[in-house]
């Protein structure tokens, strides 16, 4: 069967079990059952042209993913791509991943959601989240300050613009007057994604989000992560199942295992070194203390060699995909069978080829 033909929902036999056994959307590949969806999360410093990034949308549509993600830091602007990616797909699922409360107005954003909803007949996910105080200041040129009271505010902002027409609103940091919008409130706005680490940041994404897409966690951080999710959902009068959750990996398969390895090893060791703060801060609260403060020596000397020798094989395989095809798609799907887990949004690390962003594709819906 060709991946662009395969139905909404398949029956399973075998593969699974001896019963029948209904999954959910675009979750067999080449005879395997694959638990949850997947997200590609692509950069869009990859591609030459805003048009490429529709052309790998068509792609990853025809391999089964279920959506499609980009970020947006100091490179090109999301909502051109993603629009393109909308119009050249007919089911895949359209996301940014993330956009910073400080780069926009909350009734820019609102405008940009719906928008890109609209493009996109109604697939599109808007992601939000705290940012950073690099991106913030040396490019946005504004003070990092209250990121999480701006996060909350900013959202509940674009749901005045969904619900009321109107970005009208009171707050310790917003207080603005009010102008319709021009199309009046949405019958269909695009759900809330909000990207978080922290367990105070956590809970705030279940209480004022559709979904929460967090990173850099190893199974048994996210299961603890989880908990705070869920103690901002009842705040929020709603539960987890609530939410999509769809936590972020990166990773790479080939049938180069060593080199698999080696590439994702040092682009996880850069993040944790070099991506400021929080994301080795997450891990060190991980587990891990030690290594984080290794590869963070090993920064300060810009050592990149070092930075990646510090991170041993453990917290290599306890955060990120890396190695055959086969070994990626067992660490995805174990990942997604995490009670609570919805998808699995898988990037790629640096310095991949297309063949090997083909393989860890294929790998990631199962095709192996």
């Amino acid at each position: 069967m060709d991946p662009s033909e395969t139905p909404k929902f398949m029956i399973v036999r075998d593969a699974i079990g001896d019963d029948d056994t209904t999954i959910e959307p675009r979750a067999v590949r080449e005879g395997r059952a694959v638990t949850g969806e997947r997200d590609l999360l692509i950069s869009l410093n990859d591609y030459e042209r805003p048009q490429d990034v529709a052309e790998r949308a068509v792609e990853a549509e025809e391999l089964g993913f279920d959506r499609l993600t980009v970020g947006e830091t100091t490179g090109w602007n999301i909502v051109p791509p993603l629009t393109l990616a909308a119009d050249r797909t007919e089911e895949l699922g359209i996301s940014n991943d993330v956009v910073s409360p400080f780069g926009r107005s909350p009734a820019m954003l609102a405008q940009m959601a719906l928008t890109l909803q609209a493009a996109a007949d109604g697939r599109f996910r808007l992601g939000i989240g705290p940012s950073s105080p690099a991106i913030t200041e040396r490019w946005h040129g504004a003070a990092f300050e209250r990121p999480l009271r701006r996060t909350r505010e900013t959202i509940e902002i674009i749901r005045a613009v969904y619900e009321d027409g109107t970005p009208a609103y009171e707050g310790e940091i917003f207080e603005i007057a009010g102008l319709n919008y021009e199309r009046g409130p949405s019958e269909n706005p695009p759900p809330i994604d909000v990207a978080t680490l922290g367990p105070k940041a956590t809970e705030l994404a279940g209480r004022f989000g559709d979904g929460w897409a967090p990173q850099l966690f190893t199974k048994s951080g996210l299961e603890k992560r989880l908990e705070d999710l869920e103690r901002g959902a009842d705040l929020g009068g709603k539960t987890v199942d609530d939410l999509r959750v769809a936590p972020i990996v990166r990773g790479m398969a080939s049938h180069d295992r060593e080199r698999a390895r080696e590439r994702t090893r040092r682009t996880i060791a850069f993040m944790l070194g070099a991506y400021g703060p929080y994301y080795g801060d997450s891990v060190a609260e991980q587990g891990y203390p030690d290594v984080v403060e290794a590869v963070r020596e090993a920064w300060g000397d810009r050592d990149t060699d070092a930075m990646a020798a510090a991170l041993s094989d453990e917290v290599l395989d306890d955060l990120a995909p890396a190695g055959t095809p086969e070994e990626v798609a067992t660490w995805v799907d174990e990942y997604a069978a995490i009670d609570g887990v919805d998808a699995v949004r898988v990037g790629f690390v640096d310095g991949m080829s297309e063949a090997e962003k083909r393989a860890t594709m294929e790998a990631a819906v199962g095709r192996v």
